[in-house]
Parts: C-alpha cells; sequence; structure tokens
C-alpha cells in the first residue's frame, strides 16, 4: 500500500474513466475533491489523449499500462470483469489500493465487499489490497434491508429485479434508445406475434439484452449458471449474504431486465424474525440516512425509475403488510445503478481507504 506522508492528500486514479459508470465517477467527484491531491484517468485506447473537465481541471485520459499507477493511492476500476483480475494486481504491485466494481472478487473471502452506511470497517480487511464494490441490483435494496434487520432481523428474502439497459454499460443504453427509435416509427408494432422482435433485428440485429428490449420485458438477466438461474440472481443471493454478515439467509431472485434506460428498481418480500409494523418500519427508513421514503399511494406517490434517476439515496414506497406473512414487508424500491449502484459507492468507499492510509 502506499502511504501518504505529512500532509500530502492521496493521489486517486479512476480506471475505465470514460464507461457509463467512470463517466459518473468524475460526475459526482466535485464535491468530494477536497480528499484528493491528484487525479488521474485511464481507459481505453480509443479514448486515449481525449480530456474531460473534472472539479474544475483539465484532465487527459492516459493509457493503461503499468506504469499508470506509480505514485497511485487509491484506484477505483470499472473495467471489463476478463481484464479486471490482470489490472487489479498490476495496481496493488504498484502500491494502489483497489476498488474493484466488476464480479471478480466479490466471492472472495479474502476480499470485503463494502457499503459504507452499512460495513465500513471492512475496509481495513483488505489483505489482498483489493476491495470490491457490490451489484447494482443489490445496493438497490441493501441499505433498507439492513436498516430493518438491524430492529427486526431479517429471515428470508424474495425479490424480483427491474434491471435497466445501462446495466449493460452504455452499449445497453445505446442499443435501448435504438430499438426505441425502430419502434417508434412503426405504430402498429406490439400486436401482432413476434413484429416487434422482427423489426428491431432487421433494423439493429441480434440484441445483447438476449432480445428486444423496446416494448418489452426480459425475465433474464446476466448469464446462465446452472439450474435455470441466472449469474445476477446468483449475485443477489451471495453478496447479500455476505455484507450483511448472514451466510446462512434464505434469497430467491427473480431478475428481470426493462426497457428503462437508467436506474434499477426491486420488489422486496421481507421476512423477519419477529412481527414488523408497517408504521415502525417506515420511521426507521425515514430516519436512515441514505434512504428517502416515497409511499403515499392513494395520492399516487411512489418511487420510479424516471423520477429517480440522477439521485444519489435509494427511494422506498409501496410498503405494506403482508396479509398472509405476518413477519413479512413487501416495498419497493428506487435506485440509480450508475451513481449509489456503482460510482458513488466506490468514491464513498475510496474516502475510507484514504482515511487509513
Amino acid at each position: 500500500m502506499a502511504a501518504v506522508t505529512g500532509s500530502a492528500a492521496p493521489t486517486l486514479a479512476i480506471v475505465g474513466a470514460t464507461g457509463a459508470v467512470g463517466t459518473v465517477v468524475r460526475d459526482v467527484l466535485p464535491i468530494r475533491r477536497h480528499i484528493w491531491g491528484d487525479v488521474r484517468l485511464a481507459a481505453g485506447p480509443e479514448d486515449v489523449g481525449s480530456v474531460h473537465r473534472v472539479a474544475g481541471e483539465d484532465l487527459t485520459v492516459e493509457a493503461l499500462t503499468p506504469d499508470f499507477f506509480d505514485g497511485v493511492d487509491v484506484a477505483v476500476v470499472d473495467i471489463p470483469p476478463d481484464i479486471s483480475a490482470q489490472w487489479a494486481g498490476v495496481a496493488v504491485e504498484r502500491g494502489a489500493v483497489v476498488i474493484d466494481n466488476s464480479p471478480t472478487f466479490r466471492r472472495d473471502p479474502q476480499v470485503p465487499l463494502v457499503v459504507p452506511e452499512i460495513n465500513p470497517e471492512a475496509v481495513r480487511e483488505r489483505s489482498k489490497g483489493i476491495i470490491a464494490n457490490p451489484g447494482a441490483t443489490v445496493m438497490t435494496m441493501i441499505d433498507v434491508l439492513a436498516v430493518l434487520h438491524r430492529q427486526w432481523q431479517l429471515t428470508e428474502l424474495v425479490v424480483t429485479s427491474f434491471q435497466a439497459a445501462s446495466g449493460l454499460g452504455r452499449a445497453g443504453m445505446t442499443r435501448l434508445r435504438d430499438e426505441m427509435e425502430v419502434v417508434g416509427a412503426d405504430r402498429e408494432l406490439g400486436m401482432r406475434p413476434g413484429d416487434v422482435r422482427r423489426a428491431i433485428e432487421h433494423e439493429l440485429g441480434p440484441s445483447m439484452f438476449g432480445g428486444p428490449l423496446a416494448l418489452n420485458v426480459l425475465p433474464f438477466a446476466g448469464s446462465h449458471v446452472g439450474d435455470g438461474w441466472s449469474s445476477e440472481e446468483s449475485k443477489i443471493r451471495q453478496e447479500t449474504r455476505k455484507i450483511l454478515g448472514m451466510p446462512e439467509l434464505r434469497v430467491s431472485a427473480t431478475c428481470v431486465r426493462v426497457p428503462v434506460i437508467s436506474a434499477h428498481s426491486v420488489s422486496v418480500h421481507a421476512t423477519f424474525a419477529r412481527s414488523i409494523p408497517v408504521e415502525k418500519a417506515r420511521q426507521a427508513l425515514v430516519e436512515a440516512p441514505a434512504v428517502v421514503v416515497m409511499d403515499d399511494p392513494e395520492h399516487g406517490e411512489f418511487p420510479t425509475p424516471v423520477d429517480m434517476v440522477g439521485a444519489d439515496p435509494r427511494f422506498v414506497g409501496r410498503m405494506r403488510q403482508a396479509i398472509d406473512f405476518p413477519r413479512t414487508l413487501d416495498l419497493f424500491v428506487v435506485g440509480d445503478n450508475l451513481r449509489k449502484g456503482a460510482a458513488l459507492n466506490m468514491i464513498q468507499t475510496a474516502e475510507l481507504v484514504a482515511e487509513t492510509l
């Protein structure tokens, strides 16, 4: 680990600085810029040499090479999983603490999975010099669950996610917008079997989503991991258990891709060890620093992705007692998967690391 001597502020590196998450990292950095001395950007060859204004400074994107990490204290990394392990290792060897946003290290018992509002102390347990950032779907709901778990002890969790196109980065957002242009040109689409798929694939070719997303929902997100389960569903189970420190928590998830540009939503059916009164649960969430309660269905007040995108908190509504399950609460949570779901959480974790240098 690179030590900070005297009053010198640590150096921060943003790796993958021009991607969907990296762009949001640059957006959230200005109000937190005072923590850092130098800030450095790295990205793929196509963006090397481009200049981006970050917190009032013009920063030039550098090539991702081993030398890039010399003098870097903390590196927030959002690059494809197939190369994240390689570059995380290089960064650690060069003296940086790595905060990695890929799924590569999340299951490693020697790599902490950190949400600063829940387990900030875990940043000190980085024996490999790496900290993993949780997946954005888990990040959408985990603060809400942690608040309720502290008082009522979570025992079972059944969730359905509604995941935005931005979960697949810039390419996902571009693809959805392109599909919307195709279907928007023909008001008759969506009334005959397969007509939407045929129109979209004729114009754009096969979709990265596994099917057309415009005018549609896809009940599968991620890759198949066996027995009918997707990687996204598996991650929800594993990461929720690890963050909450509950290795035996019973979890079942269904992940759905929806035609939303950005901001994930999760329908939560959470069961607790004790009866959980809705009003007391609501008050606990009102008092939580990273959660906003929007829960007045009589007047049409509940969180939706298009209203919450670009905001930092997680928004919760549709809170109700499950009629046939006295210890179960049903609720709906929305969060921007690129902000707190990725970029902001990494920066907040980086700040915790900076305090330990």
